[in-house]
């Protein structure tokens, strides 16, 4: 383990802005804990405190030269902190927002004129083919099976957070995906039909 009895912070800083790893890992050691207990009171969330932790330092060591005009080095890392904590919060409510809202319409709603349904069904496993291994089955699990959460958390030994997560990335790409090559062809059978009618014209 580090020592993390009390240092001259001003000094590890410098240090740490100068590429010296052990001055970091003294540095996350001493506030890691804290900052993790003060992220969850903001989240919500162990899962996504732990996250922003890391994030955080992560960015603090890859901006580490910047340390050395940082005079509360507590102060300025909770600011940063909850900022990014927010940040976080913001996007993930959006991205809950977008699942509701494809999970209230059946994400086929969305789809204009989607009258083959053949067409949409082949890009939708394309789409589910696509996904990351865990994503896939995750969603399988979810969509196919009608497994609650808590239920592919246990199947999968994942927390209850990840699958969630996991599930709300797969319908976002699936959409897009189905969208994005609908559109495609529909431009496709939009031109066909043009040259059709033009060619029976003459």
């Amino acid at each position: 383990m580090f020592d993390i009895a009390p240092v001259n912070e001003s000094e590890l800083l410098v240090q740490v802005a100068s590429g010296n790893e052990q001055a970091f890992q003294k540095l996350f050691m001493m506030y890691h804990q804290q900052l993790g207990v003060h992220m969850i009171r903001i989240t919500n969330s162990a899962e996504l405190a732990e996250e922003v932790v890391q994030d955080v330092f992560l960015k603090i060591w890859l901006t580490r030269e910047s340390l050395v005009g940082v005079d509360n080095f507590k102060a300025y890392l909770f600011v940063i902190s909850k900022n990014h904590a927010l940040n976080c919060l913001k996007k993930l409510a959006k991205e809950r927002t977008f699942v509701k809202q494809l999970e209230d319409s059946d994400v086929k709603v969305m789809i204009p004129d989607a009258t083959d349904t053949d067409m949409y069904y082949n890009l939708l496993d394309e789409a589910i083919d696509q996904l990351p291994p865990q994503q896939q089955k995750v969603y399988l699990l979810s969509r196919h099976n009608r497994l609650k959460y808590a239920e592919i958390a246990d199947q999968l030994e994942l927390s209850r957070e990840t699958v969630k997560k996991y599930l709300q990335i797969a319908t976002i790409s699936i959409t897009e995906y189905v969208h994005e090559h609908l559109e495609v062809t529909a431009m496709l059978l939009v031109t066909i039909k043009s040259f059709l009618i033009f060619f029976k014209i003459r």
